[in-house]
């Protein structure tokens, strides 16, 4: 039993291996190498020493149907190359073949000749004429699609046709076709022929020998022949002029619009609409007004066609008719357009309908949404159009939820302040799951932006900001997460008006790190080349110059320094689009140092773009305020050249080199002049920034300061208050305590006055007004008072219980209840003495703060004083420096003529020299004479 199992187990394998064998040998089988045999293929074969326009007879002559069909399908190109020998040799035998061809040469013929004819290739009439007589000799095919390949090439050689060619080769027998008695595809063929004839003509030919067969064609039998000449009333009626289409077309027009057929019906519609604009008040009051009104009573059940283009033409029709139409047609329309936008939403249990036409009516509503909020006034869109356009918003369809967003921005601006409205409709569709939503409001996003975050400064205390930037970045991450990396690109390059529209701080917090991860992460080079983009444009409109230098710290750190090679692409594209955003001069501080030191990258793929890039970093520089840079640049071209060992790098940079030798030659000097502009207004609003960036800090010092002033007015109001507050409460106190002590003295006068003790009295009142003066003193002897009244009131009662008499001691016990009364009210006096002292405590301390305050404002303000007069007194010492040295100048020009004076003296002394040497000499001469005469008188005046 067991030996039968593995035998059959043992055949059942032998068999699946004998089946992969065999589909192994099939796989194996000599492929037929040629489809043809070896007659066909000398039939095919074309000798090679003919040229194309020979080669192109030859097999139209005798060539197979494919051939034929590749000869004409290069029809064009032949012209181009020769047009005259092509028409002159090639063209007739394209008729020829024509005549009798299948649907495949016609269609090919009709394609070639059109594009002949819509490239202009042809300048000469001639030649069109030619091609004229083929179209018209097979516009009545019995194929209905070569037939209208045919028409279109007709149609588009009317535009090159003269008048006069036209009239003789078209317009003839066109009168011929457009009886009843041919078919009714030559007749749809004269109605289009006759709408592009008529802009050729001048009116009055057009209403002579045009209106005629226009009239007999809107009375056909057949609707689609009235409704194909309804179409081409729009450019008839614009050939006529104004006052023919008035009397001659709008009857027909009105006629047609009442058709039994709904085609005809649709077809009239939308050609009124059309030609309102050359219609005046009266025919729009009376002849369009009653046939919107009537288009709008029906029902969508019973003409959808005319309904979906009412939605369509809805937003235009509005606008054309809003001066003729009263307050109750206007509410009737907007009723109407209500409807509209909720068309196949609204079914028998609840239910959506899908249908396409109810689609297509939602998605043209949302076409219309702006023309309508202009028609309904931009203030009452709350009351009148909100509802339906939170509604479209929210649609369960895709494609009407594009074509709100795609009319989102217009919207927008239409409402301007009240923007703010329709807040839940853009997070609704920034926040949509379907791409196709975000890519349709990622096309105007930077103006929906602009006109939802144009609020001013209040903008981030809005509750609804926090929910706008969180929807932009979950935007952002959905979309990142999809294989759609176009529109991940798009949205990173619209993303960048936030750099003009949010403030700093909270770009820098929310957008910039995101950006950054993107940069460093994603795989797709160009969204990352488009993060590069926005993150210089972030790092450019940042006013904060801490923000900015961690920004450029990040860029070095993490890509310039990176550890992967990667990332150290990254950085150079990041240079590639800083040469582009920022100025040269910041370009050079922050970026040129960091991208040149990656000479030394051990990775050649990075050398090799570094290589790449070196001609755009030489651009940046100008001598002589660049030439230490220069020369790091040459350093490393000459490093690159010396030392590069890969190939690839080596032919790079050699090539380079060759660039960067003809940089400034080849370079046009008005290129070079409008890119130095360029760069001088970057730098200037860079400079800009820079002082709006101190400005801010200026103004927040400001604002500052004038808190702390505010805050310092409050106090010294409560002092103030609490000033006169304890004023009031001490003057209060100081009643109450001289109405005790009246009190007082008058009880203790009584006492004296009945006492026998005459001693006691005198000390009593000798010692009361010194209490008196005490009391009055202040509340730091309240204890003092107090002992001293007891004091005296033991020494009262002693000597009282002293006496015999009983009389006596009745008064002294009267006498002594007066007195506990007075220490009663004495002690309420000194407890409000006391706690008036102690909020004038409170407000001496309150007042003595504002004092120190006031001194330090003082103190700063001396400071500030003396640092404007070290200023002055420094601008005084400059201006005096700079008399000294031209004192200085002063006495080295007199030390000149000083020296000149000396000159002069030392001259005038050798001429006197010179002159006692030449009266010596005469004096001696004379000497000698006198000595001729006499011996003696010689000898004596030589001894002399």
């Amino acid at each position: 039993m067991f030996s039968s199992r593995m035998t059959l187990n043992q055949s059942s394998l032998l068999y699946g291996q004998l089946e992969d064998l065999q589909e192994l040998a099939f796989i194996e089988r000599p492929i037929r190498r040629s489809l043809k045999t070896a007659e066909e293929i000398d039939q095919l074969t074309v000798d090679e020493d003919l040229n194309d326009i020979e080669r192109a007879v030859y097999l139209l002559n005798v060539g197979q149907e494919v051939q034929r069909a590749s000869v004409i399908s290069n029809l064009p190109s032949l012209v181009r190359q020769n047009p005259a020998e092509t028409f002159r040799r090639v063209v007739p035998k394209v008729r020829e073949v024509l005549n009798g061809a299948g649907a495949e040469i016609q269609l090919a013929a009709a394609a070639s000749f059109l594009t002949i004819l819509q490239d202009d290739i042809i300048l000469i009439h001639t030649h069109t004429y030619s091609i004229l007589k083929t179209v018209l000799l097979h516009l009545n095919h019995r194929d209905t699609v070569v037939s209208n390949a045919w028409l279109e090439t007709l149609l588009s050689a009317i535009n090159a046709l003269p008048k006069e060619t036209i009239k003789q080769e078209v317009l003839n027998p066109l009168l011929y076709q457009s009886q009843l008695s041919h078919s009714l595809q030559a007749r749809l063929a004269s109605c289009r022929i006759l709408g592009k004839v008529a802009c050729k003509f001048d009116s009055h030919i057009v209403k002579k020998e045009l209106l005629p067969l226009v009239r007999s064609l809107c009375q056909d039998v057949e609707f689609e022949v009235r409704a194909c000449m309804c179409r081409q009333l729009e450019s008839i009626a614009r050939a006529t002029g104004v006052d023919d289409t008035r009397t001659e077309l709008l009857p027909e027009l009105v006629e047609l619009a009442e058709d039994e057929e709904s085609s005809v019906r649709l077809a009239a519609f939308d050609t009124i609409i059309n030609l309102m604009e050359m219609m005046d008040s009266d025919d729009r009051l009376h002849v369009v007004v009653p046939l919107v009104m009537s288009v709008c009573e029906v029902s969508s059940s019973a003409d959808e066609a005319v309904v979906a283009s009412l939605s369509f033409q809805f937003g235009k029709l509005c606008s054309g008719l809003a001066g003729s139409l009263s307050d109750e047609q206007k509410g009737r329309l907007l009723q109407r357009f209500k409807v509209l936008c909720v068309t196949g939403l609204q079914t028998e249990g609840n239910q959506t309908d899908g249908n396409n036409e109810s689609t297509l009516i939602r998605c043209n509503c949302c076409y219309n949404l702006p023309a309508m909020v202009v028609f309904s006034d931009s203030a009452h869109f709350l009351s009148e159009l909100y509802p339906s356009f939170s509604s479209l918003c929210c649609d369960q369809e895709i494609s009407v939820r594009r074509s709100a967003a795609a009319s989102f921005h217009q919207v927008v601006k239409l409402l301007g302040s009240n923007v703010q409205l329709v807040h839940k409709e853009l997070l609704a569709l920034l926040q949509d799951d379907a791409l196709e939503v975000l890519d349709a409001l990622m096309n105007h996003l930077e103006e929906t932006l602009e006109a939802v975050l144009s609020r001013g400064e209040n903008l981030t205390l809005d509750n609804k900001f926090p929910e706008l930037l969180s929807a932009l970045l979950s935007a952002e991450q959905k979309v990142g997460c999809s294989l759609r990396w176009r529109l991940h690109e798009k949205l990173l390059q619209r993303y960048s008006c936030l750099a003009r529209l949010l403030p700093g701080e909270l770009l820098h917090q929310s957008f910039s790190p995101r950006i950054f991860i993107i940069l460093t992460t994603n795989k797709v080079l160009p969204v990352q080349k488009e993060a590069a983009r926005t993150f210089c444009i972030f790092l450019r409109y940042n006013r904060k110059q801490e923000q900015r230098q961690e920004m450029m710290e990040r860029l070095i750190q993490d890509l310039a320094q990176g550890r992967s090679y990667w990332n150290r692409l990254r950085f150079l594209d990041v240079c590639e689009m800083a040469t582009e955003i920022f100025s040269r001069k910041y370009f050079n501080k922050h970026f040129l140092i960091p991208a040149l030191e990656l000479v030394h990258d051990p990775v050649a793929n990075v050398r090799y773009k570094l290589c790449q890039l070196l001609p755009r970093l030489r651009s940046s520089l100008r001598l002589p305020a660049d030439k230490q840079l220069l020369q790091q640049l040459d350093f490393c071209v000459q490093k690159l050249l010396c030392r590069e060992k890969d190939k690839d790098v080596v032919a790079t940079i050699r090539k380079t080199v060759l660039e960067l030798d003809k940089l400034d030659l080849t370079e046009p000097f008005h290129k070079r002049q409008e890119r130095d502009l360029l760069d001088q207004k970057k730098e200037k609003e860079e400079t800009l920034l820079l002082e709006m960036e101190q400005l801010e800090r200026q103004q927040s010092e400001g604002k500052l300061n004038s808190e702390k002033h505010a805050e310092r007015k409050r106090r010294d109001s409560k002092t103030s208050l609490s000033a006169t507050k304890s004023m009031s409460v001490s003057s209060s106190g100081a009643t109450l305590s001289s109405s005790g002590k009246e009190m007082r003295k008058a009880k203790l006068s009584r006492s004296r006055s009945l006492s026998s003790q005459p001693t006691t009295s005198k000390s009593t009142n000798s010692d009361r007004p010194l209490k008196v003066k005490e009391l009055s003193s202040g509340p730091g002897k309240s204890s003092m008072l107090s002992s001293k009244d007891d004091s005296l009131r033991t020494a009262h009662f002693t000597l009282a219980t002293q006496s015999t008499s009983p009389m006596p001691v009745l008064i002294r016990s009267n006498t002594t209840s007066l007195l506990d009364r007075a220490s009663t009210l004495e002690h309420r006096s000194s407890t409000m003495d006391h706690k008036t002292t102690t909020l004038d405590q409170r407000d001496h301390r309150t007042i003595t703060l504002d004092h120190r305050n006031n001194m330090m404002e003082q103190r700063t303000s001396t400071m500030d004083h003396r640092t404007s007069t070290l200023e002055h007194r420094t601008s005084t010492i400059d201006q005096r420096d700079h008399r000294t040295s031209t004192l200085d100048q002063r006495d080295h020009r007199t030390s000149t003529l000083d020296q000149r004076d000396h000159r002069t003296s030392t001259l005038d002394q050798r001429s006197k020299t010179m002159d006692r040497g030449c009266g010596v000499k005469d004096s001696q001469s004379r000497k000698l004479s006198v000595n001729r005469k006499s011996n003696s008188f010689s000898v004596q005046s030589g001894r002399d």
